[in-house]
């Protein structure tokens, strides 16, 4: 593909409560198997993008982990590779102080590059998408941006998201970022084509007027002399960067037809490899509209819930509506109703969580008893 692919991952936000203390939002475990940043280094991969640099800063240990092998996404080839960079590396080692900066930063790695666009994506969406019908549309609208948008369904607030307003040419006339009032449901999903040289231009000249954020400073700023066009998908898209998004958007792993989207149409999610045995289900064990991912130990009832890798459930257990992260160990007699439980937590038995209060995040690292 004649692009190269950038995936800023370096943001955090409280919206995430405690579970991005300790990790970035893109390294979130989604689906039972997958990282949020698998989704678009998915995308990626299958749209034959050969390059990719993950632009990473807060909490970015387990994510660097998570990316430490290219072969799982399959950018081993010696035509590309996934460059995982973070300020320190860059020249200066500051930190980024906006996403036009954290591009700045690591301008070189663009100047490197021979391909004559950049396809700019954020980490911590769920989704599924061609970029070269991306390329393509940007291509023929002869347009200078391209911003990738998405109605919302019916009472969904678009407040988090940047607003806009799309002519019937397709270009975009209005955009508000994080707006509090926003006219219509039209959103900007975080991804944008540019052409290279351009992009390159854009950023030196923002960071050197004192301005370092990608949207504010350079789109919408120059919304009305740039030709910025919107690019409509109507496939699943949810961003996870809010405890509810987040719980939302596993939730949905429940429902068939989202499961059979991301599980066996083409093209296939990909995502680092884990040997695990499968579940193992323990006699008492009930387990009814729920997924259990591989290398867990089911001796209690789980409905309605996801449990990811490494899990064990002790005996008595009632599991509702609620979200297991890795290597959680669950003690006996224990419910747990509407939460995400962070993970290698150690819920002692006969503990009690959860409720119709709303979600409620659990972290307890107490010693197995």
């Amino acid at each position: 593909m004649k692009a190269v692919g950038v995936i800023l991952a370096g943001g955090n936000n409280r919206r995430m409560g405690e579970l991005s203390e300790n990790r970035a939002v893109c390294a979130m475990p989604v689906g039972g198997s997958f990282r949020s940043i698998d989704f678009t280094l998915s995308s990626m991969s299958n749209s034959h993008i050969r390059k990719v640099a993950v632009l990473t800063q807060h909490n970015a240990r387990s994510l660097s982990e998570h990316l430490n092998s290219s072969k799982w996404w399959g950018f081993g080839s010696k035509q590309g590779g996934l460059y995982v960079l973070s300020p320190a590396a860059a020249e200066g080692g500051n930190w980024y102080k906006g996403t036009a900066d954290a591009i700045y930063q690591n301008l070189d790695f663009l100047r490197d590059c021979h391909e004559p666009y950049v396809i700019i994506s954020s980490g911590d969406c769920v989704y599924k998408m061609d970029f070269n019908d991306l390329l393509e549309y940007h291509i023929e609208k002869k347009a200078d941006v391209t911003v990738v948008c998405r109605d919302m369904e019916p009472g969904i607030s678009t407040e988090r998201f940047g607003a806009v307003r799309i002519n019937g040419e397709g270009r975009i006339e209005e955009f508000a970022e994080k707006p509090l009032g926003a006219a219509g449901n039209t959103i900007s999903c975080g991804i944008y084509v540019v052409r290279r040289l351009q992009l390159i231009e854009a950023v030196e000249r923002c960071v050197g007027e004192g301005a370092y954020d990608f949207v504010r400073d350079i789109l919408i700023r120059h919304r009305s002399v740039r030709r910025i066009y919107g690019y409509r998908i109507r496939d699943y898209w949810r961003n996870i960067a809010a405890v509810e998004d987040y719980y939302g958007a596993n939730m949905d792993f429940l429902r068939p037809r989202v499961r059979d989207y991301f599980f066996r149409q083409q093209p296939l999610v990909y995502s680092r490899a884990e040997d695990l045995p499968p579940a193992k289900y323990n006699e008492g064990a009930l387990v009814k509209d729920s997924l259990i991912s591989g290398g867990c130990i089911v001796n209690g009832i789980v409905k309605g819930s996801l449990v990811f890798r490494g899990c064990y459930i002790g005996r008595g257990c009632e599991i509702r509506d609620s979200i297991i992260l890795n290597d959680v160990y669950i003690g006996d007699n224990t419910s747990l109703v509407n939460c995400i439980v962070e993970s290698r937590s150690t819920i002692r038995e006969n503990s009690r969580f959860g409720g119709d209060e709303g979600i409620k995040i659990v972290v307890e690292h107490n010693v197995k008893m």
